[in-house]
């Protein structure tokens, strides 16, 4: 590694010149990445209103669908609109009361459920059908084209208006999220950091590898709207403690070294090992959201889990030689910190350990039922602004025509016209639900089939199904909704066993039970796998336990604020925030850790101990904490997308958060359970002396590493064997130990 280190700085030129060139395939990879807007895109591919969704392509070629509303139009008119609409590239189908009527159904004879469909006063609806997905390019494109022929007197509603509008106010503000989130960590570094040029190095080495890992991002073809909004930020915000650690590496070595280059090496060799410590807990709290089936959490995990690698890789290799080409500038540009002291808090903790262990104690009967109810919101249009186009259209269809949202349903062709009659009859009186409309039971009305115009019966039957409407009055994602999808379901296996029920509001009453179950598991995994890191880093069974519980009660303190303050969450959030928090600040509270047991170990009783363990490692804490806060919390302030804005949001308390509980609470666990946790050491020191034993007895002409060496992390010292001795049998041994603790 030494040589590594080395090889780095000498040549740190062609480093920097080589980690430039990179990013031209890096942007080239990340301008062809595809985007999706579309939510429900990632929901398992098992589900039936998944595969029903595919049949609706297969059998129809139709994907996603919009209900249009028109004011004020003649018949004329309408009809004139109709067929633009229908002329629009990849628009498929046009349903509305004039494609139905088209001069050979007379209006009289239309029955009027029928009529009441798609006229009510001066406004009038039509179903659009599109030839692609939701989140599609060219379903995107025909909605913005469809607005623009249509003009004000026509409103474009569903999900795929949605989309659109999703797409065009995330493209219109993701600059913006980066120039907010650098501009804060600027101000952040500028006070706590001792130049004022090494703020600016850092964001532009870690603004390096952000666009490295956006570029990677061409090999998983596509990634959601939601990852490419916050990825840039929050690895930001996870990454910048590795800067951070290599400079002050870096300022502790050269008191060491008087040539930079080799202080700037030995700096690279320490903080690689620190550095890939920390970032362990980190990447598993991401690896753990891949393992939700709703795979907006595999999406996301990928692509953080190469940030915060991508993130090491640039701290240990492209950092260094910029700081070395830049270290005069850096010197004439320093200054002192201008972080306030924090010494006072090391006492106060160790003075009121006991008040804090019982406020900790309270706090977490309140904090995790709040954690465990707060209340998530599934309908995307709910996390846009008022404002948008989409929104005001569902609004209008709701006000309008008593319409919220539409089901779709595939019916076997086969099943006889009679019961398909009777099915859209039973269906109609069905709680909520406002129409439906089918081709049999237009005919079951008693219109001729010969009548009704071929391209209205061939878009809605095909050889293998016939395709229906329904109109429900009940929001998305609401109990009301979802117990009429049951009722409807289940009168529709009655009349046909391998019948459909799809559209938005099912897709939705599927994704509630995946991200319900999605929250268990990952939230199980993540602990887990985090606890299992702990264990090998601190070598302990209990401490695990005691850190995971206290970042965990930070957790819970953080996502219960909504509860408590009757603020609904979108659905992901608490998924994605209750992982991230624990693995990107679990290492606050590893870093106290190890500070206290090296003071236990050096012989401090436990209130010197944990006394010195905040003194030391408080600052360090307090700025990690700040820059992940700075990192996200403008972002959160700024974006009126709700879904973006809640989850930085909430990153952003949970950094302060887990500062707060790691700096005032850990220490009081620590203080009151000491006795347990030195008692689970004692299998270590027992190791140890074994080693030393074992060694001592041996007939290799070799030195031993002290015991007090091997055990309180002390630089090797060889206390006893020969001085003519060529190896030193426990260096490896030692080594491991300390790299382990770092």
């Amino acid at each position: 590694m030494n040589r590594f280190a080395r090889w780095i700085v000498k040549h740190r030129v062609a480093v920097v010149i080589i980690c430039l060139l990179m990013l031209i395939p890096s942007v080239l990879g990340m301008n062809a990445t595809k985007v999706k807007y579309d939510l429900l895109y990632y929901l398992p591919e098992d589900l039936d209103t998944v595969k029903g969704q595919n049949i609706l392509m297969e059998e129809f070629g139709k994907g996603a669908f919009s209900l249009c509303i028109t004011e004020g139009m003649s018949e004329t008119d309408q009809q004139a609109l109709e067929d633009a609409i229908r002329d629009v590239p990849h628009v498929d189908t046009v349903i509305g009361y004039a494609s139905i009527t088209k001069g050979t159904i007379p209006s009289e004879i239309l029955p009027d459920e029928y009529r009441n469909i798609f006229e009510k006063g001066d406004a009038r609806l039509m179903a659009v059908f599109f030839d692609d997905t939701s989140s599609a390019e060219g379903t995107m494109e025909a909605i913005a084209q469809i607005r623009k022929i249509a003009g004000q007197q026509c409103f474009v509603s569903g999900l795929s208006a949605v989309v659109t509008d999703t797409k065009q106010l995330v493209e219109d503000q993701e600059a913006i999220y980066v120039a907010i989130a650098v501009a804060l960590c600027c101000v952040v570094l500028m006070l706590t950091m001792d130049s004022i040029l090494l703020p600016f190095i850092f964001l532009l080495c870690i603004g390096v590898s952000i666009l490295w890992n956006m570029g990677t991002n061409y090999f998983l073809g596509e990634i959601s709207y939601i990852t490419k909004a916050v990825a840039a930020v929050l690895q930001l915000g996870v990454t910048l403690d590795y800067s951070i650690f290599l400079w002050h590496s870096y300022k502790e070595e050269q008191q060491t070294y008087s040539d930079k280059d080799e202080a700037m090496a030995s700096a690279i060799c320490k903080t690689i090992s620190s550095i890939v410590g920390s970032s362990l807990t980190t990447v598993a709290g991401f690896v753990a959201i891949c393992f939700m089936s709703f795979t907006l959490g595999r999406d996301l995990g990928i692509v953080m889990s190469k940030g915060v690698i991508l993130g090491v890789l640039g701290t240990v290799i492209l950092l260094p030689c910029v700081i070395r080409l830049l270290d005069r500038a850096l010197e004439k540009t320093s200054h002192k910190p201008l972080l306030p002291s924090v010494a006072g808090i090391s006492k106060f903790v160790t003075k009121h350990y006991k008040v804090l262990f019982v406020v900790l104690i309270v706090l977490c009967i309140p904090a995790f039922y709040g954690y465990n109810n707060v209340g998530k919101y599934y309908d995307m249009s709910a996390c846009l602004p008022q404002e948008l186009e989409s929104v005001k259209a569902n609004t209008k269809l709701s006000e309008t025509f008593d319409v919220s949202t539409n089901h779709l349903v595939l019916v076997d062709a086969d099943v006889p016209q009679k019961d398909v009659v009777a099915m859209t009859d039973e269906m109609a009186e069905v709680d909520g639900v406002k129409q439906v409309l089918s081709i049999d039971s237009l005919l079951g009305a008693g219109i001729p089939e010969s009548i009704v115009p071929d391209e209205i019966l061939s878009e809605l039957k095909s050889d293998e199904y016939q395709l229906m409407l329904i109109s429900s009055e009940y929001i998305i994602s609401s109990d009301a909704v979802n117990r009429q999808i049951d009722e409807l379901n289940e009168i529709l296996k009655k009349y046909d066993d391998g019948g459909m029920l799809i559209g938005e509001a099912p897709c939705t009453k599927d994704l509630i039970s995946c991200t319900d179950h999605d929250f268990e598991v990952v939230s199980l995994i993540s602990i887990i796998a985090i606890f299992l890191i702990i264990a090998l880093v601190l070598r302990s069974i209990s401490l695990p336990v005691i850190l995971v519980a206290v970042i965990e009660t930070a957790i819970a303190a953080n996502l219960c604020i909504p509860y408590y303050t009757n603020v609904t969450l979108p659905f992901v959030a608490p998924i994605l925030i209750s992982t991230i928090q624990l693995g990107s600040t679990v290492d606050y509270a590893i870093l106290m850790t190890t500070r206290y047991l090296q003071n236990r170990r050096a012989g401090s009783d436990k209130r010197e101990a944990v006394s010195k363990a905040v003194a030391s490692s408080a600052q360090s804490i307090l700025v990690s904490g700040i820059g992940f806060f700075a990192a996200t919390f403008g972002v959160g302030l700024y974006s009126n997308v709700d879904i973006i804005s809640s989850m930085c949001s909430l990153m952003a308390r949970g950094a302060l958060c887990s500062v707060v509980v790691v700096l005032f609470l850990l220490p009081a666990v620590l203080l009151v359970l000491d006795k347990v946790i030195i008692h689970d050491a004692e299998s270590e020191r027992e190791e140890l002396t074994l080693l030393v034993e074992r060694m001592e007895k041996s007939d290799e002409k070799a030195c031993f590493c002290s015991y007090h060496c091997a055990l309180h992390d002390a630089d090797l010292l060889c206390q006893r064997g020969n001085r003519e001795t060529r190896a030193c049998l426990c260096r490896d041994e030692c080594r491991r130990r300390r790299a382990d603790r770092h």
